[in-house]
């Protein structure tokens, strides 16, 4: 089940951001200053070859690899790159399962959106 990460570092001058993680999904929703959804990231497979779906109100859906880079090398910042098909019912599916305890306003936002995702 997703839980909220509490005390979640804000980057200055950014939108306003909540986490919530478990061990198949991180989620990142950030708020315009009037309380409306900014955007939100959903990486998913956190566990083997993790993926992420990004939203944002004024560009839309991107589907993404997380690249890890080399394992040889300690602290490598990982990086977002173009990635093949979402599967989105699947992802939906268990989102839907996993957000039965967060806020109803979030899960359901990111539920509707991920079943809007069109490639």
């Amino acid at each position: 089940m997703l839980y909220e990460i509490k005390n979640v570092q804000q980057e200055e001058g950014g939108p306003f951001c909540r986490w919530f993680a478990d061990r198949e999904f991180d989620l990142f929703v950030w708020y315009n200053p009037d309380d409306t959804f900014y955007g939100f990231q959903l990486c998913y497979q956190k566990d083997k070859d993790e993926k992420a779906l990004t939203w944002k109100e004024k560009s839309g859906f991107v589907h993404e690899k997380v690249d890890l880079g080399s394992r040889e090398r300690s602290n490598v910042t990982p990086v977002l790159v173009s990635d093949g098909v979402f599967p989105k019912n699947r992802v939906a599916e268990i989102f839907q399962k996993k957000s039965e305890e967060i806020d109803p306003v979030i899960a359901q936002f990111v539920y509707n959106k991920i079943l809007e995702f069109r490639i």
